[in-house]
């Protein structure tokens, strides 16, 4: 029932984040190099020879930097659309494989389901991982939170969630208009207040983890979103993401929370000991 999740790294500089139960595992987006994907896999106590697919959500350089070389050293399958591979690494053509929004994919006994959002590339796509009813989605780059995200959200235990810029940072920062634009306009990326609202008016009572990802150097802090979040957080675990190194390895089991919340309410009260 359980899966193990991790961010090995989240922002504008490479994306790659690790989804996998005791015997299989996939990595969503390539971002960092092979050998920094095996340097930080190696720290937290994960084995690289359980990794046995790669998904990649689109061709931004920062979702597929290290792809070719990793894929190529151990062999991985990589789940790409061909509109995606046009635009990205050609020395992978021979362990590509296509996928279809909306229809999963078995890798062991993981399955992986893509769906369409909207960003500024040329197919993009996310991802929701199932292990038997456990559920966690990677949902980055988004430009906007449309019904498909909304729809997948609330099936989650746990999910990795953009939330890329405060909106007050964005407009008084360096950018020029035409990029500050990009990023807010629909087609970009997620504000906080974005993504704030998607997880307190969609989260289902069984979301376990946020692990708030892709914030921008420039148009965000840990220190604004953590208070953001924290107010509404209850007992979902909020995590920061790290451009610069891994998160810890989180359990997402179901059952645990289930477990947790039947003790807290059926949890006799102690006597107070006076000392």
């Amino acid at each position: 029932m359980s899966l193990y999740i991790t961010s090995l790294n989240s922002g504008s500089n490479g994306n790659c984040y690790y989804v996998g139960n005791d015997t299989d595992a996939v990595l969503i987006d390539a971002g960092i190099s092979c050998r920094e994907t095996e340097k930080r896999m190696k720290k937290l106590g994960l084995d690289i020879r359980k990794v046995k697919a790669i998904f990649i959500s689109h061709e931004h350089g920062d979702h597929i930097k290290g792809l070719s070389t990793l894929a190529n050293k151990y062999k991985l399958p990589v789940f790409i659309t061909s509109k995606t591979a046009a635009g990205g690494p050609h020395l992978i053509k021979h362990l590509s494989k296509s996928f279809i929004a909306g229809k999963p994919i078995a890798i062991g006994e993981l399955m992986i389901t893509a769906f369409a959002k909207y960003h500024d590339a040329a197919d993009p796509h996310s991802f929701i991982i199932s292990y038997n009813d456990t559920k966690v989605a990677v949902m980055t780059d988004l430009g906007k939170v449309c019904s498909q995200v909304v729809h997948y959200f609330k099936q989650c235990h746990a999910v990795f969630l953009e939330a890329n810029y405060d909106c007050n940072m964005l407009e008084n920062g360096r950018y020029p208009l035409h990029l500050k634009n990009r990023i807010r306009g629909g087609m970009g990326h997620l504000s906080n207040d974005e993504a704030l609202e998607l997880f307190t008016t969609h989260r289902s009572p069984f979301l376990s983890h946020v692990i708030l990802s892709h914030l921008s150097e420039q148009n965000n802090s840990h220190e604004i979103v953590s208070s953001l979040f924290a107010p509404h957080a209850d007992e979902t675990k909020i995590v920061i993401a790290s451009r610069h190194t891994y998160t810890d390895v989180f359990l997402i089991n179901p059952m645990q929370q289930k477990d947790k919340k039947t003790a807290m309410v059926f949890r006799k009260p102690s006597q107070l000991q006076l000392f």
